[in-house]
Order: structure tokens, then sequence, then C-alpha cells
């Protein structure tokens, strides 16, 4: 039977994957959409070989190359930020949401109002806007399924559906690449040095979150929304294999853990088979070969974006909003080498301190937060600089 998909942020590196497995698969899907911010080229590159009914690009400056691109195909081309929302909503089996950044919370949640499997690849969708999003997908009956490693293995790990018997979770981190640096190393590190990750290959804002271990307590906060745990509920371990990428602890003293290579296609294969499984190309895991697993927890000194991230859990209201926006606008500045690799938590820090806990009960008070957060983070960005 056909499944059909829509694909949001077909070309970043999520996309890019799921895009390779629909290609490997392609008598089983039936593409609706397909959906990117500027990259036109590429867009139409996908669009043509998936046979997609639609390509919707973001950005209107690009809209020329891409009807340009299609010209001939038969495939409907979509401009703007109101083109993307109204093909998320159109009917699909399974759609990803791989948008990153408040850009893609409104297609995410039109793709969710319309009930069917959203894949999340968008960390924002629940760190941001998570009573929101958990709303739409109670009202519309829709399924949500986790594509980010540690809460697709942690969802893998509770497939008996038997959650009241789930003591804990642990989500897992490589610890980047300052895992063994030191506060003054860390002080001095470039754009280049943290861009250098020892296991995954990512885009660069989530490399310099994996860095800062940012991207850690944004997982924490989104894996609170998607399993209903509190914060004392949620470890995090250093592993820097990367192998074992979650693990349950139950009731009766069992541990369930999922392994795998470090390969986003699993995860991603995993929710478009789901609840079936699919063959994908990511390499076999070796445990003979790999010969050893370590374990170690995070230091709070070297990674305060943990403590962040927890305290934007407790405190509830908008605060996941202004943790995220603020630090999108720190890590864009330490790319531009504008602050320091350690300026970048100092400023969320700066940012959460001085909004407060203001309410979000909407999508519309979240992108008005998220506005507001990233102003003042470029206010502590500039008076950095001028300092």
């Amino acid at each position: 039977m056909t499944k059909s998909v829509t694909i949001l942020g077909s070309t970043g590196s999520v996309g890019s994957q799921t895009v390779e497995l629909l290609l490997a698969g392609a008598d089983r899907y039936k593409v609706r959409v397909v959906a990117a911010g500027r990259n036109a080229t590429l867009l139409a590159e996908q669009a043509r070989a998936l046979r997609a009914e639609r390509a919707i690009i973001a950005d209107p400056a690009c809209g020329r190359a891409l009807e340009a691109a299609l010209r001939g195909s038969g495939i409907a081309v979509g401009v703007g930020s109101e083109a993307m929302i109204e093909a998320a909503a159109l009917p699909a089996d399974w759609t990803m949401a791989a948008i990153t950044g408040a850009a893609g919370l409104a297609p995410t949640l039109a793709a969710i109002r319309g009930g069917g499997a959203v894949a999340l690849a968008n960390k924002e969708a629940l760190v941001c806007a998570g009573e929101v999003m958990l709303r739409a997908v109670r009202d519309a009956g829709a399924t949500l399924l986790p594509v980010d490693s540690e809460h697709n293995a942690i969802f893998q790990a509770m497939a008996d559906g038997n959650r009241d018997a789930v003591d804990r979770i642990v989500l897992t981190a490589s610890g980047g690449p300052f895992r063994r640096a030191t506060l003054d190393e860390m002080a001095r590190a470039t754009p280049e040095a943290a861009l250098r990750h020892p296991v995954w290959s990512m885009g660069a804002k989530i490399s310099i979150d994996s860095a800062t271990m940012m991207n850690k307590g944004l997982e924490l906060i989104e894996a609170a929304r998607l399993f209903g745990l509190t914060d004392e509920r949620i470890g995090i371990l250093v592993h820097p294999q990367s192998v074992i990428h979650g693990l349950v602890y139950y009731n009766d003293g069992s541990v369930l853990a999922q392994l795998g290579s470090p390969d986003m296609r699993v995860p991603i294969g995993h929710t478009l088979a789901w609840p079936e499984r699919m063959r994908t190309p990511a390499p076999r895991l070796d445990l003979a070969s790999l010969g050893r697993l370590d374990f170690e927890p995070p230091d709070p000194a070297r990674f305060p974006a943990l403590r962040l991230a927890r305290d934007a859990l407790r405190a509830g209201q908008g605060v996941p909003t202004i943790l995220s926006a603020a630090n999108e606008v720190a890590v864009a500045a330490f790319l531009a080498r504008r602050i320091g690799f350690l300026d970048i938590a100092s400023t969320v820090e700066k940012v959460m301190d001085a909004m407060g806990a203001p309410g979000a009960d909407s999508l519309e008070d979240v992108l008005a937060l998220d506005r507001d957060a990233r102003r003042i983070a470029a206010s502590f960005v500039g008076s950095a600089q001028a300092a």
C-alpha cells in the first residue's frame, strides 16, 4: 500500500537523508510535497527525482529560480511562508518536519492538524511551543514520531507502551569536541574547532549546540514533552562512542537500551516505516570490533547549558522559548566570530534573567516571545562586542 509523504526541510541534512531513503523504496511512497528554505537548485532536483506533486520554497527571492528549474515538469511550485503552511496542511500519511528554528513552527503545526503521522526533527516544535503542539496533537488525533536519535531510541525502548512502569530515562551525549578540554581551552575555541564533531556529521548550528551541550539540554526539554516525564526522571550520560542512544529504566530493575551506528538514516527509517521496519544502508554495529563502551556524567562547570535547560524546563511558561531563541542568536554570533565560545551560554543566561517567565499559550505568543528574545540577545551580543 502506497504511503503519501511530505518533506518539510528537504534540502537540509535530515531532509536529504529522508529523500535518499524514499528513492530507495520509490514504489512504496507517493511524495506530495518537498519544501525548503532557499536552495532552489537542490529542491528542484529532489522534486524531479521523487516525482513530487509540489515543490515549495520559503524565500521569495528564490521563487523564480525554482520555477525555471521545474518548468515543464508538471510539478506545482509554491513560494513564500504562506505557501509553505498551505502545503504542510495537505493530507499526508507521513510528514517529515525538519525545518529548523522558529520558521518550522507554523508548518509543523499545520501538518499536525492534518491528523497524520509527523516525524519530528524540529526541536523547536516541542521546546518552544510544546503545549501548543501537544494540544494540537490531541485535538487532531495525530501521531508524533521522534527523529532525534536519542528520543527515537527511547521511543523504541518503550515499544510495549507500558509507560507507567518506567522509573526514568537517560539520554546519551557524545560529549562533542571539547569533552576533555579545559575551560581556558574552551574560552579560546574557534568556530572551526567547535564544528569538528568527533562522531556525527551535522549542520553548523547543531554541531555548535553539541559542543556546548545545549543540544542535550534542548533534547531534555523535548523528552519531557514527548514522554510526559518530569525533570528529575530524565538523566544525561556522556557516552563518547555514541552507540547507545538512549536507555529506559523500568521499575522491575530492567534497563532497555537502543543501540546502533551513529547514522541518522536509522531513526529516519524507523519513523518512515513505523509501525513496521525497513532496511537502511546504515553501517551495521560490530560490538566485538568496538571493544568497549564508556560512560561519564557531564561536567556542569564546563557545560552550563545543561543547567540552563533544566532551569527553563522547571520554570515552564515561555522560558524554553527564550532559551532556544537566545541560543540561536548566540550561536550565530559565535560562528561570525562576534563572541567567544563560552559567551554562548552566558548570553543565553542573561536573556533568561532579563525576560523572566512570561506566558506562551498560543503560537502567536510563542513567535512574539521568540522575536523579543532574539532582539534582547542581539543587544547583549552587541554590548559584548563593544566591550
